[in-house]
């Protein structure tokens, strides 16, 4: 390992910029690894990213805990560092060694051009701090809607929130995955974000059909709020329900064995337990309804799985999928609602066939076309070119993106 500061002074126009993913969590997602019970929606899209910069011609790099791994390992010509383990140092003094240091420590052993950060947290403010040590630059990503609310982000301790908010005012250039999280981060933290959508591409063995059961998928948290699919399932007996997730955690675990044990004991619903997301794609294939009942979401991945093979949604709360109404997906207040729904979904042939189409479009229209990427691209191009967050092509993405979301009815 290096001793001594990064010392690249950024690409020259012959070359395209070295992308870092600073992303903990994301190995079992980029490696596969079914042992490793983990799959967050962050790291999923983080992934995504990676491999589509790479296929872009990026040299791209992400650095992660330890999961066993070794020091550097390649994952699709995704150069991975190694950081802490989880449990490694001692309480108390571990915040800051090995946790915080060796964070450091691998950004500058990756030694990028641009370092990207998704998710609020403590890691914001390594990254931007390191960043302006030592002159790199820096991207923060929003994944959950909360992230831009004081007080509301999912951070457990005020220290950490501090240091995130912190970071947050401190890094080049701020990415929303919708307009919610674009006003929240302007009106909260004064602060403009560019509006990146989220993307996804269908599995190339993809074969989607008619649907047979109501599919569930979520980390096993309770703000996932899992119990409401069990009274769904409760309400509609003649249906078939289909959990998938995994504890999050010691912190979680009694939350997983209640749901699971509740779960097992009703005969319409097939608990998987966690999967890795491999094995999770072929159940979207055979859903008739993806139903997420979370209460706080940025924009939830199984709605991407689940549009992009015209399976029609349905959400407990107004997440941001919502933003861009379309008739394949619908938000209901109680069980009972959602029961209504469901059962014309299964029941209702020419119903289920228009909704859709609808969300195959949706995602199509909003998800497929390539753009979003295209302005990613930029964004990292032009913070190399001009050196901050305020070139041209940013300020132009930013201007874009307010006046879209002064002309959108959001929810107060």
């Amino acid at each position: 390992m290096r001793d001594d500061a990064p010392t690249s002074q950024g690409p020259t126009s012959s070359r395209k910029p070295h992308i870092c993913f600073v992303a903990p969590n994301a190995w079992p997602v980029l490696s596969g690894q079914a042992s490793i019970e983990v799959v967050g929606g962050a790291e999923v899209q983080q992934c995504i990213l990676a491999r589509l910069l790479v296929r872009n011609g990026y040299r791209v790099s992400m650095i992660c805990l330890d999961y066993g791994q070794p020091k550097q390992a390649v994952v699709d010509n995704i150069t991975v560092v190694r950081a802490y383990s989880a449990d490694a140092g001692l309480p108390v003094l571990r915040f800051l060694h090995p946790r915080l240091s060796s964070i450091w420590q691998a950004m500058r052993e990756v030694d990028a051009d641009i370092y990207y950060q998704r998710s609020a947290g403590v890691i914001t403010a390594v990254m931007a701090g390191f960043c302006r040590t030592y002159g790199k630059h820096s991207v923060y990503a929003g994944a959950l809607d909360t992230d831009f609310i004081p007080g509301h982000q999912l951070i457990r301790y005020r220290r950490d929130r501090w240091l995130f908010e912190r970071g947050l005012a401190a890094v080049d250039t701020v990415l929303a995955q919708n307009k919610i999280q674009q006003r929240n981060c302007r009106e909260h933290y004064g602060r403009s974000a560019i509006l990146i959508p989220s993307c996804y591409e269908l599995p190339a063995d993809a074969s989607p059909g008619p649907g047979e059961y109501v599919l569930w998928v979520a980390m096993l948290r309770p703000h996932k709020r899992a119990e409401l699919l069990l009274e769904l399932a409760r309400l509609l007996p003649q249906r078939r329900f289909v959990m998938i997730g995994g504890s999050n955690g010691p912190n979680d675990a009694s939350y997983f064995e209640a749901i699971r044990s509740a779960a097992n004991a009703m005969s319409n619903v097939e608990f998987m337990g966690f999967l890795p997301l491999a094995k999770v794609e072929p159940y979207f294939d055979r859903a008739r309804v993806v139903v997420n009942t979370s209460t706080v979401e940025g924009m939830p991945n199984v709605f991407l799985q689940a549009w992009a093979r015209g399976v029609p949604t349905l959400a407990f709360t107004e997440v941001s999928a919502q933003q861009g109404v379309i008739s394949g997906h619908r938000v209901v207040i109680d069980p009972q609602a959602a029961a209504n729904e469901v059962e014309r979904l299964f029941v209702d042939d020419l119903y289920w066939s228009q909704a859709s189409a609808n969300c195959r479009e949706h995602f199509v229209t909003t998800y497929a076309h390539g753009d979003e990427l295209t302005h990613l691209l930029c964004i990292f191009d032009s913070l190399i070119s001009d050196g901050n967050q305020g070139s041209a092509y940013a300020q132009s993405l930013h201007s874009v993106s307010t006046a879209a979301m002064c002309d959108a009815e959001l929810p107060d």
